[in-house]
């Protein structure tokens, strides 16, 4: 592996600020909270740098082959991802770069089709007009594949979509195996997501069976609602469950009581993401294929925290969520 200054070229133009931060009535809970947010440790500063080590990716001359003549005459690839959460998407320290496991695969992914990376930021919303438009080629940005998306876009899958619990690292909550396992918890959930939707429903089944009720709660900042489950607040938290990974192996402060499938009761995986029809979505399946038999694919979840969330092998257009 090696340190990689200047991986690629950054589109200052399309910076958006993403991330908002709600007010804290408590000014040493704003002082906590400021605090979570900066590097501890070596390891730490390095995940968060602009600088990243990424592993060392050779040209996959099948895969080279694959990409359209329009995408590669000008020797680049340009890749649109959104960073609001570590560790797939997120700023470094320099408040401009962005980094995380989808930079690192989009790095990854330009090399092995033998061309120059130019990584875009810019907010969820914008995203699929800006493929549809051709003015972005690709998204890596934690999209999940679902076959309304299919109707517009063509998918090369790189990652299962998984939903965690976890809850403070000494606590003797869970583990949670099914929908019993939530009765009469205190857990985190965001809402409007699909795990509130999930985490309602089986609050519902359980009650009719005369359960005890899940005492929702719901917070403005991811720092408040770590905070409720370090403080005993919070019994456990329901969300992606990259997220949760990576504070378990960087600050070390909570841990897994549970996971299941992004779109429960079905699997789910998230891909990289192109305009239907292009072409490109081909030769991405078959670079991400090369990326997983040389060992780096698993380089880049391992740093970031995210191999039970690793594949086998990528998947062209497979079967998508409903809706």
């Amino acid at each position: 592996m090696k340190l990689h200054k200047s991986r690629f070229t950054f589109t200052t133009l399309a910076l958006i600020g993403l991330v908002s931060l709600s007010a804290c009535a408590d000014p040493s809970e704003a002082k906590e909270n400021t605090e979570s947010q900066a590097p501890t440790n070596a390891a730490d500063a390095a995940l968060s740098s602009p600088q990243q080590e990424r592993p060392d990716v050779t040209v996959n001359k099948k895969a080279q082959e694959l990409v359209p003549e329009k995408i590669s005459a000008d020797g680049k690839l340009t890749i649109v991802t959104a960073p609001s959460s570590a560790p797939l998407s997120f700023y470094a320290t320099d408040n401009t770069t962005p980094i995380g496991n989808d930079a690192d695969l989009a790095a990854a992914l330009a090399d092995a089709l033998g061309l120059e990376l130019e990584l875009v930021p810019v907010s969820w919303a914008d995203w699929p007009l800006g493929i549809e438009s051709t003015k972005y080629e690709a998204a890596i940005s934690n999209v999940t594949v679902t076959e309304e998306r299919k109707k517009k876009f063509d998918f090369a899958t790189y990652r299962e979509d998984l939903l965690g619990f976890y809850a403070d690292k000494d606590s003797d909550i869970g583990p949670i195996k099914k929908a019993e396992d939530v009765a009469g918890l205190k857990i985190v959930v965001g809402s409007g997501t699909n795990q509130e939707k999930i985490l309602v429903d089986w609050d519902k089944a359980n009650q009719a069976t005369g359960l005890k009720p899940v005492d929702f709660q719901y917070y403005d900042d991811d720092s408040a609602s770590t905070l409720a489950l370090l403080s005993g607040r919070a019994d456990a938290s329901f969300g992606p469950n990259a997220s949760g990974a990576y504070k378990q192996a960087t600050a070390g402060e909570v841990k897994q009581i549970g996971s299941f499938p992004g779109g429960w009761p079905d699997t789910a995986q998230v891909a990289v993401t192109t305009k239907k029809g292009s072409g490109l979505a081909e030769a991405a399946e078959v670079a991400i294929d090369g990326l997983i038999k040389s060992g780096a694919y698993k380089q880049i979840l391992d740093k970031w925290g995210l191999g039970e969330e690793g594949i086998t092998d990528s998947r062209l257009n497979p079967p998508g969520l409903a809706g």
